[in-house]
């Protein structure tokens, strides 16, 4: 690939990690082990001073072999048919491999264990997975156990005829009982890893309704209209409530560190198999409703 500078000044590593949309480290190593030609002359100081109007040569390396095999890895089923399956995903698993994250412990390698049958509409890398929850994002995920089911569920999803509700919690004393954001989400333009409000970016639309006050922190419910990625977390911070333990979009750590508290709480969908309407529930995850307890206590002087 080649690129052209435009800044007056920037690191090396910084230019290519937005260029070429990858994290900052991965770039650096890039850099450091197969080099970037800048001008001709093959760099390899991830540090290297950049000037406009410098010409720079860069490859990406192929990604590595995914690891797609079945793996031995308990999952809570909710509940399945012959042509889908809802799962109750814990903090911390990661649905499908994805950039430089390779390992064998995703939702993926678990389903190929525990199911018969997937879809294949979306590849050998993403059998059965119509939408996406985020690693530390706990709750409901629908999976589809073939092509047709798949389609029909999908279908629900873009038609905004499915419901995707979240319990969260964040930072502040939410005032409004409820609302709306209607804001617009890409990546950002700063750190390609995250994503941003930016009226150039995909329409994204959250409801929102408040359940608990705990003083400085919120129990809100979050229901999707659209699904962009980290939407919801994304526009919690945008209205100055971030969720906790969410240090990428400004989330405190001081209640809880291991990664936002945000669990898919309900789906409502109609079934590919009966047509009918189906609702599923998840209960808080322990650490979750751990955290609640402590506030209520606290909260109520007991």
């Amino acid at each position: 690939m080649n690129f052209v500078v435009g800044d007056s000044s920037i690191r090396l590593d910084v230019f290519l990690a937005r260029e070429c949309a990858l994290s900052r480290s991965a770039a650096s190593n890039v850099i450091t082990s197969d080099g970037a030609v800048v001008n001709g002359v093959r760099r390899f100081k991830s540090g290297f001073d950049l000037k406009a109007g410098d010409s720079v040569e860069f490859e990406i390396p192929a990604p590595k072999e995914l690891n797609v095999e079945a793996a031995d890895i308990p999952l809570k089923i909710v509940y399945q048919d012959d042509n889908f399956a809802v799962i109750d995903k814990p903090q911390g698993m990661v649905v499908h491999q994805a950039g430089s994250y390779r390992a064998a412990d995703t939702l993926v390698n678990a389903l190929l264990f525990n199911l018969k049958n997937l879809s294949s509409i979306n590849g050998v890398i993403r059998p059965g997975i119509v939408h996406r929850l985020d690693k530390d994002t706990s709750g409901l995920i629908v999976v589809a156990k073939n092509d047709e089911a798949h389609k029909n569920l999908a279908s629900q999803i873009e038609k905004k005829t499915a419901r995707r509700i979240y319990y969260g919690l964040v930072d502040g004393n939410v005032k409004e009982d409820e609302g709306t954001v209607d804001a617009p989400i890409a990546r950002s333009k700063r750190d390609r890893k995250k994503m941003a409000v930016d009226p150039d970016g995909r329409r994204a639309v959250t409801h929102y309704k408040v359940l608990e006050r705990y003083g400085q922190y919120t129990l809100v419910r979050f229901e999707l209209e659209t699904g962009r990625t980290h939407q919801i977390r994304v526009h919690s911070a945008y209205i100055h409530h971030p969720i906790v333990g969410d240090p990428v979009y400004g989330g405190s750590t001081v209640l809880y560190k291991n990664g936002q508290l945000l669990h898919a709480k309900e789906l409502v969908l109609k079934s590919p198999t009966t047509g009918e309407t189906v609702k599923f529930e998840s209960e808080l995850p322990e650490h979750f409703a751990k955290v609640l307890e402590k506030l209520r206590k606290e909260t109520n002087g007991n």
